[in-house]
Parts: structure tokens; sequence; C-alpha cells
């Protein structure tokens, strides 16, 4: 039973509430993981097995999930060196993102991810300082999660005799599992991307204070149609597992002459089950992030402040109590490379809740 119960953990967990890919600040884009082992009644009548149809709709469900993700930018840096910060200028977003989704059987899966964007920051403008705010719907994205692979091993079964008269057939899933689900989706250029218009604006004062807080900075969506691939991997021995993540996105042309360059990010990790019991599981996991953004380009010529490369480092926590699952972390950056002048991330904090029916 503790088995069974920490197999069910590893899919309410990680399969309704991880994770929020550590993607560019603009999209944040959260792809949960569908179930992707077999998910058999706990105890059976004696009798035949569990047949695969009867399995396979006991998969079938919907989910619903909120998830937030805000980000603090307080640290200016040019070519990957700490500046000074006269203006202390700073850039505060949180990203909430509202996810229906629906798992039709073991294999195949489709979510709508609905982002609510809000950000508030201060920068210079000129001599002056400038402090203001900017909300809104952001980019939709619609994905579908598909099985490529799913290896078990340690399945059993034994009959439970505690009541003579009604003997019952215990199925204890597998101790070892190991599957590979394929990530793809498209991204739909509904947030506003007015805030792209201050790129034909900006004009450099001599002896002012230079922002690192731009229109592409503070847009709400890109105004392109993008593609996004990407997978994960997900491996489990008894209470211990380690999964990892690759997303890529793949930018159209965007609005207002202003393209925003391809983004490939990446998280992963080790994790342990601290509790496995029948009303409450609760685990905690190492996350190891990153991302790598090249140049976005604007009237046809490279943005000479708009490349990274970033890793970062943190903590998270899982918990699982029926069928709501919820999840905390927190991703302090171990290394940020990035190009020109920019205001970069101090810390970041995610969390979701989900349930599942």
């Amino acid at each position: 039973m503790k088995k069974l119960l920490c197999q069910l953990a590893f899919v309410a967990v990680l399969g309704a509430t991880l994770d929020e890919a550590p993607a560019c600040d603009l999209c944040g884009c959260y792809t949960p993981q569908i179930a992707t082992l077999p998910q058999f009644a706990p105890e059976t009548v004696l009798g035949p097995p569990t047949s695969p149809a009867s399995a396979s709709a006991l998969l079938r469900h919907a989910y619903f999930a909120v998830a937030e993700q805000f980000t603090h930018f307080g640290t200016l840096q040019f070519e990957g060196d700490e500046v000074p910060n006269p203006a202390d200028q700073y850039e505060n977003s949180s990203i909430t993102q509202l996810v229906a989704g629906y798992s039709f059987n073991a294999r195949f899966a489709l979510q709508l991810n609905v982002p609510l964007i809000y950000r508030w920051y201060q920068r210079p403008n000129g001599f002056a300082i400038e402090r203001g705010t900017e909300a809104g719907l952001g980019d939709l994205s619609l994905l579908a999660n598909l099985v490529l692979f799913d290896l078990e091993s340690g399945r059993g079964r034994a009959v439970n005799f505690d009541d003579p008269k009604n003997p019952r057939i215990e199925i204890h899933e597998p101790d070892f599992t190991l599957s590979g689900v394929l990530i793809c989706g498209v991204k739909f250029p509904t947030g506003d991307t007015n805030r792209l218009r201050e790129e034909f604006n900006e004009v450099e004062i001599p002896g002012a204070p230079e922002s690192g807080i731009h229109g592409h900075d503070l847009t709400l969506g890109t105004g392109s149609y993008d593609a996004i691939m990407g997978g994960r991997t997900s491996l489990r021995y008894e209470s211990f597992f380690f999964d990892a993540e690759l997303q890529f996105t793949l930018r159209g042309d965007g609005a207002h002459q202003y393209h925003f360059a391809n983004d490939l990010s990446w998280s992963g990790g080790p994790g342990y089950y601290l509790v496995c019991k029948k009303d409450a599981i609760v685990g905690a996991q190492l996350v190891v992030s990153g991302e790598h953004k090249d140049l976005d380009r604007f009237r046809g010529k490279a943005a000479e402040d708009t490349g990274i490369n970033s890793v970062f480092l943190g903590p998270r926590f899982l918990v699982s109590i029926g069928k709501w699952s919820a999840e905390i972390g927190a991703e302090l950056p171990v290394s940020i490379d990035n190009t020109a002048l920019q205001i970069v991330p101090d810390y970041r904090l995610q969390a979701n809740v989900s349930l599942r029916f």
C-alpha cells in the first residue's frame, strides 16, 4: 500500500502540478506532465485482473491548476558584470497562469494555458525617475503531451486474507519507473504589444542614467505565433525521484518590427518523499534550471541588450492530499551572463495548486 501511495503521489504531484518551466519571464510557460503509468485501484475483489480497458478509463481525467511565478529584477549588469544602479531601477513581474487540461488516456493529454501578467517598475527617463505598471492578458498557449516510453519493474500482486470471507487482491505498484514525455504546442499572440512601440522612441541623453528596462521587458505579448517543443523524463525508485525537462520556443515574426529570439530553457533535479501516508504525501526536491536566449531583432538589426544565459538553483516542496496538489519553490541565480546593459533577476518564487477529477 505504501508503494502504491508513493506511486500515486508521483503521478498526482509531478503529473498535475510540476513543473513551471524556467523560460524567459515573458512566457514562463507552465507544462504539467500527464500520468504515464497505469493507475489500478489499490484493491480489487478476488477474481480476474483489471482489464486494460478499465485501467485506461481510470486515467481519463480533467485537471485544473493555478500557477504563480514572481520574479524580482533589481541588479543592473553590463556584459555579465554588475554595475552601479544610481537610479535604483527595478522591475517586479507576477505571472499567474490558469490551466485547464484533459488526459484522454495513459498516453495523451491536451491543455490550455491562460497567463495573467502584472508588472511594476522604476527606471530613469532622462534625468527624471519614472514609475509605472503594466497588467493584462498574456499570450495563450495550447499544449499537447504524448508519452514516448514507459518502463517499470517490481510490480506485483498479493492476496489479502485479513477478511477470510472477502479476500482481496492488492496491486503493488513498481519499485522502479522511467518515463519520457514529448511536449509540443503553439503560443498565440493574444497579449498586448503596445509597449514595443517604445523601441522607436528610445534616445540616450548625455549625462543621464541609462535605463536597463525597455519596452521589450514590459510587453505583455510578443505579437507572434510561436511553436513550443520539448520533453520531460521522470525516474523514480521507491521514495527517490528525479525529473528533467527541456523546452524550446521557436519564435515567429513579432509586432512593430520587433522579433523576439528563440528561447531554450531547462530544469531538473533529484527529490525524495519525506511523508508517504494514505491521507498526506510530502516531497522535497532540489532544482537546477537555466535559460539560453539569443539577441532579439528590431527593424532588421540585432537588439544588443536582449541576449542572456542564466542558471538558477533552489528548493521545491510538494504536497498532495486527495485530489488536491500544491507546490512551492524558490530559486536564486547561480550565474547570469547577459549582453549590453540589462536589469537581471535577484530571485524567483514559484507556487501552484491543482485539482484532478
